[in-house]
């Protein structure tokens, strides 16, 4: 869970309502610490076409306009796959901003 702004945000939501995004193959969701709303919401996507990825902007509309605003991301990072282990689940503990 990431805690927000005083919201409980599920990341699994989020992710789903970015996979939505014909611009998305792949996303993941986790938080980030921010000093205002606890934690703020950073999305990493692997771009249906890396020539063209989806502005931030653009994906955290999309979200907004699916889910309540308040779980639209802050953050995007793009990446050219999503780390995972050898079950194939994504390895959210390596996804940081470093």
């Amino acid at each position: 869970l990431i805690k927000s702004g005083g919201y409980k945000i599920g990341a699994g939501e989020i992710e789903n309502a970015l996979l939505e995004h014909p611009g998305v193959r792949e996303a993941a969701v986790t938080g980030e610490p921010d000093a205002d709303l606890g934690e703020r919401i950073v999305a990493w996507v692997v771009p249906a076409d890396p020539g063209a990825p989806p502005a931030l902007d653009e994906l955290a509309d999309h979200v907004a306009a699916r889910l309540a605003p308040h779980k639209r991301p802050r953050v995007l990072h793009r990446l050219a796959a999503l780390p995972r282990n050898d079950m194939g689940k994504i390895m959210k503990r390596a996804l940081r901003h470093d």
